[in-house]
């Protein structure tokens, strides 16, 4: 940038900037400048303090010397780096950037717009707009020397498309004579990309979506000959709109993105590269259980049946599918990868690309809606989406990891509150509930209870913003909502009142169903550094429901930025959210520290409610991660901005001490034991006829669910008793329970492989197994190799009095034989 010194002390900015972007204008610049010029040291002329600023883009002719030679210091040239004819937009960009008004005044070169219409826009911004657009196509505007009848018919095919497309509103955004509020121009600005002639149009989009309110001015406007407008310069500006509409990530962002992408790698490094023969250790039997609803969804879907139901596994009750986590927003349109690759591949990809979308999607919530540091907003989404309860999660829980969908929901419904395009706004908010729906029912509840927090105490904070926001809001609920239930009426209905449905689980009162403040304080397992199994065990259901485990030091930090930051109502609010979240993990009884007793806690209110009562306390702290996400955020952005380097290296020092210890260490994994040859290649179908189904030895059941591996490894082509899923206790009793209710065959073969002791046998207990047998219309048991084989086989040849046959790598009985009597 160069120029005469502007004539004003640095303390003192101007009141007006005047920003003239200027390519081979030698023609008409000079006569424009004096016209401006006059007009503002006219008498009377209220302005004082003015500066006026050529935004050179490249020009090959006299333009620059035109202003060079002036002797006004007022006057100024303003030169980017580089050389060439970059556009409009180029050059307004530098020009803005390089002003110091507390209004900026854009205007073209031409001065189609006489700068005597400046006194209409001023009043505009008196008004309290921020923005004042000279308009042609508003009641008043008045036109001299019109364009030729064709390039009108573009600017109005134009402005029409901008109006649908990308800014709604303004009926002329492609005068040139606007007025700005200077710091929120440079802003806007600042935030552009495009170098063309759509470069109004980001501006003016970026005050509309950052609710700085604009006007439309009636001037007048008169054709001048030498437009710089050419014919591919239409196809250029409709370039332009695509890329506001699917913007170009920036550089920063793309980073951000791949860094994501490189840690859930990195997190599932044991699995990622061979998913069919790894098997994550801590997920218990729950990746079975996983690669099994892939599975039979992608079957269901390719012989077209019902992908809410199947009795390949529970036979003869079946599995309803939708009152279990089937995650059939990803599931069914997976089917195609599920068939070619198998469901371990399907399932791996998922629980990768959907963590690392997770966070994106977090990253771009708050850069949006938070901070504008990029590294501020990483640090924030990485820890949404890898703080330890999700790490706990990701061994195979992807409908608690794949959260992708959150953040999109939460930004619509913040759009909600500003009273703009409701409608529009509440309809996709309904589409994106609706599809969440079907990537998981429980973590759309919890974060509208996230949110419900936020709302509450934002609102308390902020009454004024409260009672602006509710109604829009409220009516925005309720169209989403009109929008949404159709979408999941049916699904819901069959989740509810269809076949092996079930009213609501109880998980008891053991260690881990509630947090406890040591669960919310103390360190995960898989904390790469502080990590302490045998607490963790010890205040967690399994490894895979440690849903806290945030640990002190992260604690102390957000209790601190909370602290320094006690000012903005951002930071109120998401401290309430996170402390609500926290304490609802409690349980009903939350217990008085360095005492036996317990007191009544919030989570009473809620326990017995339709929906809630299925839940898992601990679960409500998975709201914590985002919330402390966004304060990390919010203090990195604000350390970033401190003067002193002292500040930033101690604020950002204590930010390293606590993240440090949560840093994940790869998830474990194992070698996978691969399936019976009997399953693989097809010697079951010599045995199971018609709709009989394969009986596994013992029956697959929550603790021990490898026979879904086996029958996912045979294609589903069996169907079984058993296995690991959610229903109903029996016909009469809707409660539901993990896996089926045991009859008794079922539950003597448990007992023999947990405990080794073959029970005895007598005519009672082989009549109970032959009418269980019928039951399950068995055509065959099959024992695969497993602890205690010897003593599950002998027990099964007591009862069926005969022995088995050894085929294929597993023990047969084949029940076509029958059963014979004897000791």
């Amino acid at each position: 940038m160069s120029g005469a010194d502007t004539g004003v002390p640095r303390s003192a900015p101007p009141e007006l900037s005047v920003v003239i972007p200027a390519y081979n204008e030698e023609r008409r610049l000079g006569a424009t400048l004096d016209a401006v010029t006059r007009h503002l040291d006219a008498t009377g002329s209220h302005w004082g303090s003015w500066e006026i600023l050529v935004a050179d883009d490249g020009s090959t002719d006299a333009t620059r010397e035109l202003v060079t030679v002036r002797r006004d210091p007022r006057v100024r040239l303003v030169i980017g780096a580089g050389s060439g004819n970059r556009g409009k937009g180029h050059a307004l960009r530098l020009g803005v950037a390089a002003s110091r008004g507390r209004h900026v005044l854009v205007t073209d070169a031409d001065l189609a717009t006489p700068v005597e219409e400046l006194g209409q826009l001023e009043k505009a911004l008196a008004d309290g707009h921020a923005a004042a657009v000279g308009s042609r196509a508003v009641p008043g505007a008045t036109l001299g020397s019109r364009q030729h009848r064709i390039r009108e018919l573009l600017g109005t095919a134009g402005n029409l498309l901008i109006r649908r497309t990308t800014l709604r509103g303004i009926r002329d955004t492609q005068c040139g004579f606007k007025l700005f509020d200077g710091d929120k121009a440079r802003a806007a600005f600042a935030a552009s990309r495009l170098n063309g002639w759509a470069i109004d149009v980001e501006v003016l989009r970026h005050f509309q979506r950052v609710g700085w309110p604009v006007a439309e001015v009636p001037v007048h406007w008169s054709h001048q000959p030498g437009s710089k407008v050419r014919p591919a310069d239409y196809l250029r500006f409709l370039r332009d709109l695509v890329r506001l509409r699917i913007p170009v990530p920036r550089p920063a962002d793309v980073l951000a993105v791949a860094l994501f992408l490189a840690m859930a790698v990195a997190l599932y490094s044991g699995r990622v590269l061979d998913p069919a023969h790894r098997y994550l250790t801590d997920s218990l039997q729950d990746q079975n259980q996983w690669e099994w609803f892939f599975a039979v969804t992608a079957d269901n879907v390719a012989h077209l049946r019902n992908p809410l139901f199947t009795d390949l596994q529970g036979f003869p009750g079946g599995v309803n599918l939708m009152a279990n986590t089937a995650m059939l927003g990803l599931s069914v349109p997976l089917t195609p990868v599920t068939l070619l690759l198998g469901p371990a591949v399907t399932l791996s990809l998922v629980m990768t690309l959907g963590l690392a979308a997770t966070a994106a999607a977090w990253y771009r919530l708050i850069v949006r809606r938070l901070v504008r540091q990029r590294a501020a907003a990483f640090a924030g989404a990485a820890l949404a989406a890898f703080a330890p309860p999700m790490i706990s999660h990701a061994n195979a829980h992807p409908n608690f990891v794949v959260l992708f969908m959150i953040p999109p929901i939460i930004e619509r419904a913040l759009r909600l509150t500003t009273g703009e395009r409701v409608t529009r706004d509440a309809v996709v908010l309904g589409l994106m509930a609706g599809y969440q729906f079907f990537l998981g029912e429980e973590p759309l509840l919890l974060a509208a209870m996230g949110m419900l927090l936020f709302a509450v105490a934002y609102g308390a904070v902020r009454p004024d913003v409260a009672r602006k926001a509710a109604r829009p809001l409220l009516n925005g609920s309720a169209v989403a909502a009109a929008v949404c239930l159709p979408l999941v009426v049916y699904p819901l209905a069959w989740q509810f009142s269809g076949p092996q449905s079930y009213s609501g689980i109880e998980h008891g009162t053991a260690p881990g169903v509630a947090n406890s403040a040591r669960a919310l304080l103390s360190f995960a397992e898989r904390s790469l550094i502080a990590g302490d199994a045998d607490r963790a065990d010890a205040l967690s259901l399994n490894p895979t429901e440690q849903n806290a485990f945030y640990g002190w030091p992260l604690a102390l930090l957000a209790f601190a930025i909370t602290v320094r930051l006690w000012r903005r109502p951002a930071v109120k609010a998401l401290a309430c959210t996170a402390a609500g979240a926290a304490v609802l993990s409690l349980g009903p009884r939350v217990p008085l520290p360095l005492t036996d007793t317990t007191v009544p806690g919030p989570w009473t209110l809620l326990a017995g409610l339709p929906l809630f009562e299925s839940v898992i306390e601990s679960r409500v702290a998975l709201v914590c991660a985002p919330a402390l996400g966004m304060l990390l955020a919010l203090a990195i952005d604000r350390l970033a901005q401190a003067r002193r380097l002292g500040t930033q290296y101690a604020g950002l020092l204590a930010v390293c001490l606590a993240l440090l210890p949560l840093l994940p260490a790869p998830l474990k994994s194992e070698p996978r034991a691969e399936a019976p040859a009997f399953f693989t290649d097809g010697t079951w179908k010599t045995y199971v006829r018609g709709d009989e189904t394969l009986v596994p030895v013992p029956l697959a059941e929550p603790e021990s669910a490898e026979a879904l591996h086996w029958q996912t490894a045979a294609g589903l082509g069996f169907r079984m008793p058993g296995g690991y899923f959610n229903g109903p206790y029996g016909d009469g009793d809707r409660t539901g329970v993990y896996g089926v209710p045991l009859r008794f065959t079922a539950s003597l073969l448990r007992d023999v492989r947990y405990t080794g002791v073959v029970p005895v046998i007598d005519a009672r207990a082989r009549t109970e197994t032959r009418e269980d047998l019928a039951y399950w219309r068995a055509g065959a048991l099959v024992l695969a190799p497993q602890p205690h084989a010897d003593r599950l086989r002998e027990t099964v040849e007591k009862l069926t009095g005969r022995p088995g046959k050894w085929v294929a790598g597993v023990w047969v009985w084949d029940l076509h034989q029958g059963m014979q009597d004897g000791s």
